[in-house]
């Protein structure tokens, strides 16, 4: 028993802790701030929040002091594997993972003015968007299908509550019930998926399903006709069908409308960018690491699935009077934006999906704490038209909306302008390396729905510089910790569109973890 014992204990390595310290940090201060929700008196309650942004700012730097090596050397660090192959981190989970916490940080600074104005100030707030960014970030660094499905449902789980989270509304109680009930569903699908690719592969580690399903998919049948195809085949729909729900593609996008109208508006920008990048994590990691020997299975697919999700976010955007649920739509077909990188599966377009994700993080927030700046007592604030003379009263918090807008539109020197054009890049050097023409048709497609949503983009600039003013005449009362989030969200949404050097110097280490031997291979 001794010796069982001490052949045990030499399994686990305590170094392996250091890979997990940003996580350890990020929870300890989740746990800390419940307490303190109970400690401070109620009047004190945005401490809490700031004592989140140090725990989010604590976090990020254990992640720059882990990940430096493999940030600053593209393809010569080698990734940091622990427990037992369950963790791999590599440049795609750091990059990830300071997308996360960038995303939270900029959540919870929205969140301090918007919680007073509707008197929801608590520490569990704050608690439960760690909690999540905790889940998140497993999601990035998880080799290990069981890890990565923990993760995913810790990351929904904080969302459930979070969605309705102000308990006084009845259209915040029904949208995180919807939201519940829906994300079950498509867990189910999920795990579905995961225990069919188990059954062929006879592992749930991704560095081992690779090969093994390679080989099932190539494998002839035998003398008895039997093949393990059809149910690599099965498996791998039923996990495009589960990760279709948790980045709102069609046809799996009908719980996103309602969820971001009645959610809280900070709720809604952390939904919108962390959860959906954390998503797109996931997605790559299964189809490009684990699925990668069935591409020619899975992109047509995803394809199909990407042109419609494109079109009808852009569609039904058009219709929509409520802003909440126009940006929603416009989630919608940015996550068939997205998924061209994907399916472009080259050097091009996954640049051109991390790149995207950093400046949709920015540019959502934004445009959520501008709609946040709005909402008093009394005046909800979601209406695009209640943003009618904001161009006169506030020029400054007007001017950066028009960027946001722009940008999320893919005007040239913003952000979105080089997400789209790497995301469309790719899509076209994949077309003319396989000699494939829909690709070509894929790339027209989405580039004609992006000057489509210009329309309904224009609509808020519309309605600030051109609409007739509004009643209420009283300046807004934007705190200091709103007015930083707007400034850095602006001025990185320029940034990226004016030098994206750096950014793009960053995708390139996710590059380079997707496929060793970097760009050559992934061409």
């Amino acid at each position: 028993m001794f010796l069982l014992q001490a052949s045990t204990t030499a399994l686990f390595d305590a170094g392996d802790l250091r890979l997990i310290a940003p996580e350890l940090v990020l929870t300890l201060c989740a746990c800390v701030a419940l307490v303190m929700e109970v400690v401070l008196p109620q009047r004190l309650g945005r401490w809490t929040g700031y004592f989140a942004l140090v725990g989010l700012a604590l976090a990020a730097a254990s992640v720059l002091v882990l990940g430096w090596p493999l940030l600053s050397g593209v393809g010569t660090a080698s990734p940091l594997v622990g427990f037992y192959g369950t963790l791999k981190v590599d440049g795609f989970a750091v990059v990830f993972e300071l997308i996360f916490l960038v995303a939270a940080a900029l959540t919870v600074a929205i969140s301090l003015r918007y919680l007073d104005v509707e008197r929801e100030q608590g520490g569990e707030y704050y608690s439960l968007v760690m909690f999540a960014t905790v889940g998140m970030m497993f999601l990035a660094s998880g080799y290990d299908l069981i890890v990565l499905y923990i993760s995913l449902e810790l990351m929904a789980l904080t969302f459930y509550v979070l969605v309705g989270y102000t308990k006084r509304e009845r259209q915040s109680n029904e949208a995180g019930m919807k939201y519940f009930l829906l994300g079950a569903f498509s867990s189910g699908i999920l795990l579905y998926g995961i225990s069919l690719l188990f059954g062929v592969a006879g592992s749930t580690n991704i560095a081992e399903i690779a090969p093994r399903v390679a080989q099932a998919v190539a494998q002839a049948p035998d003398i008895n006709g039997f093949s393990l195809r059809p149910m690599v085949l099965l498996a791998m729909i039923a996990l495009a069908a589960g990760l279709f729900f948790k980045i709102a593609a069609v046809p799996f996008h009908m719980w996103a409308p309602d969820a971001y109208q009645g959610a809280p508006t900070s709720v809604t920008a952390f939904l919108s960018t962390g959860s959906k990048a954390a998503s797109f994590a996931l997605y790559a990691r299964i189809f490009v690491e684990a699925l990668g020997g069935m591409r020619v299975d899975w992109a047509p697919l995803l394809g199909i699935v990407a042109a419609i999700t494109i079109m009808v976010g852009n569609w039904a955007a058009v219709t929509q009077s409520n802003s909440k649920r126009l940006l929603a739509y416009s989630s919608v077909s940015n996550a068939g934006y997205l998924l061209l990188g994907i399916i472009a599966a080259n050097e091009y377009g996954y640049t051109g999906l991390v790149v995207y994700l950093i400046v949709y993080t920015f540019m959502n927030v934004g445009a959520f704490g501008v709609i946040i700046s709005l909402r008093r007592r009394g005046i909800i604030g979601d209406e695009v038209d209640d943003l009618a003379g904001l161009g006169q009263k506030a020029p400054g918090t007007a001017l950066m909306m028009a960027v946001f807008m722009l940008s999320l539109g893919g005007l040239p020197v913003t952000g979105g302008f080089i997400g789209k054009w790497f995301l469309f890049g790719g899509i076209i050097q994949r077309g003319a390396a396989e000699g494939k023409s829909w690709y070509y048709w894929l790339a027209g497609w989405a580039a004609f729905n992006t000057v489509v949503s210009f329309y309904y983009y224009v609509r808020f600039i519309r309605a600030m510089y051109i609409g007739d003013r509004v009643a209420d005449e009283r300046p807004l009362s934007l705190s200091p910790a709103l007015q930083a989030a707007l400034v850095v969200c602006a001025v990185f949404v320029i940034l990226i569109g004016v030098y994206p050097l750096p950014f793009i110097k960053a995708a390139e280490t996710v590059v380079s973890a997707l496929a060793p031997g970097g760009a050559v291979a992934l061409k």
